[in-house]
């Protein structure tokens, strides 16, 4: 019944979300007889943010029209390259008139970027695939809400999960190179493990960013919270089914507006002083800062649906099991062996601030792939950045971006593809910050 009150809440709020909008224009335009009264700009401020905090947010888009490569501006389209139930691969493919800048992007490394099933769109990575496309082929998975999967789809467990991202591999073909950013790292891993011990191709290289690879290590509120619930727990208080007015009526969901109420908990004085500096900048007229705002939080506020099956899966086997490092995780059947993996290379990356993701979790990926040699491991601890500050922002841009192109890049020839050793030394030759290291 949780779910259907909060859509009734939401559809009794929406129409007064859009009458504090348009009332705020009102005592905001110039144009406008209100706009001169008393206190005009501090009316206008709380109706903008009334507004924001009211109305429904809707998946945003990634909205990448062209990048910059080699000093020249490409056109960039987006595109569907495989479609199933529960996730859309799609292409960001790149168009130039430009010879000499067409032959460089034919030679550009491609990389799968497989996005977080937890919570957020696929977009929260559109800063992480602008960066990408300057020197990439770009593919990203784009998960689809819960809510709009018929039952007829049937269930999605974190197998199917590792299966899909099997099969966009297969996909794109044996140059892969894959990124995995947050709870991805654990699913590939075990993706790409399963794809060794049966003797298929594996990717040129792995980069695994910011994931609960072993949980136990410097766990975090987040954490605790998987481990010290029981399942049993999560399934009676979070799992909820569908109201009847989307497509997906009827299917058991872990629903985005309990995983938002998450977050925000998280950190309620950050969101309450955002908010309130939000008010401030619009009574200013600072439009920059407010707009800067308002793109966080379309973003943030935008969450989805996740499968009940896929979600208490990974609470289990990640969290509970620690299935992955103890040597104990089946997927159909089959043992996932890491230390099967003997082809690319593996770079793992942290955030020294990190909150979600404790420090160590994802190196202890290393310890687990230990049939890569030790010249073709790398770890990065990227200083000063949070979880989002590994993969957005200027610290991706400036420090991880740089060290993740460089991997790639040192990693692409014939030899390193097909196993051989090579010190990849170039990867790491940027500049990164004092702490970041080879692993």
């Amino acid at each position: 019944m949780l779910y259907q009150w909060y859509e009734a809440q939401r559809a009794l709020l929406s129409p007064f979300a859009e009458f504090a909008s348009a009332s705020s224009k009102l005592y905001s335009h110039p144009l406008s007889v209100f706009s001169h009264t008393p206190m005009a700009d501090r009316v206008s401020a709380g109706l903008d943010l009334m507004h924001r905090l009211s109305k429904d947010y809707e998946k945003p888009e990634f909205d990448i029209r062209s990048v910059d490569v080699a000093g020249v501006e490409v056109a960039v389209q987006e595109q569907v390259a495989l479609e199933k139930p529960f996730c859309r691969l799609l292409r960001f493919k790149r168009f130039t008139d430009n010879s000499p800048v067409l032959g460089a992007m034919k030679a550009h490394p491609t990389v799968l970027v497989v996005a977080p099933l937890s919570g957020h769109h696929s977009t929260l990575l559109r800063d992480t695939v602008r960066c990408l496309l300057r020197d990439h082929k770009v593919f990203i998975t784009d998960w689809t809400d819960a809510r709009m999967v018929p039952l007829e789809a049937g269930a999605f467990h974190l197998d199917d999960y590792i299966t899909y991202v099997q099969d966009f591999i297969r996909h794109i073909g044996p140059e892969v190179n894959v990124i995995s950013v947050c709870q991805p790292t654990v699913p590939v891993l075990a993706a790409v493990s399963l794809m060794a011990s049966r003797g298929e191709t594996t990717p040129r290289t792995m980069t695994m960013m910011g994931g609960p690879i072993d949980a136990r290590k410097s766990p975090t509120a987040v954490n605790n919270l998987a481990m010290n619930k029981s399942l049993q727990w999560f399934e009676h208080n979070v799992i909820h089914r569908v109201p009847v007015n989307y497509p997906g009526a009827g299917r058991r969901v872990y629903p985005g507006f309990l995983q938002h109420t998450g977050f925000i908990a998280m950190n309620p004085d950050r969101h309450l002083k955002s908010h309130y500096d939000y008010f401030l900048d619009l009574v200013r007229g600072d439009g920059d800062n407010a707009d800067s705002h308002r793109d966080f939080y379309d973003e943030y506020n935008a969450v989805l649906d996740m499968p009940a099956e896929y979600y208490l899966d990974t609470i289990q086997t990640v969290f509970q099991d620690f299935a992955l490092v103890n040597g104990t995780w089946q997927v159909h059947g089959e043992p996932v062996r890491p230390q099967d993996i003997t082809h690319g290379a593996l770079l793992t990356v942290e955030g020294e601030l990190d909150d979600i993701s404790g420090a160590g979790q994802t190196r202890a990926a290393h310890e687990l792939c230990t049939g890569i040699p030790k010249p073709r491991q790398f770890h990065y601890d990227a200083v000063g950045a949070g979880h989002y500050g590994i993969f957005s922002g200027r610290r991706w841009r400036e420090h991880v971006y740089p060290v993740v192109r460089d991997f790639i890049a040192s990693h692409q020839s014939n030899g390193a593809a097909a196993g051989e050793t090579t010190d990849g030394s170039e990867a790491l030759r940027r500049p990164r910050g004092p702490r970041g290291r080879r692993g």
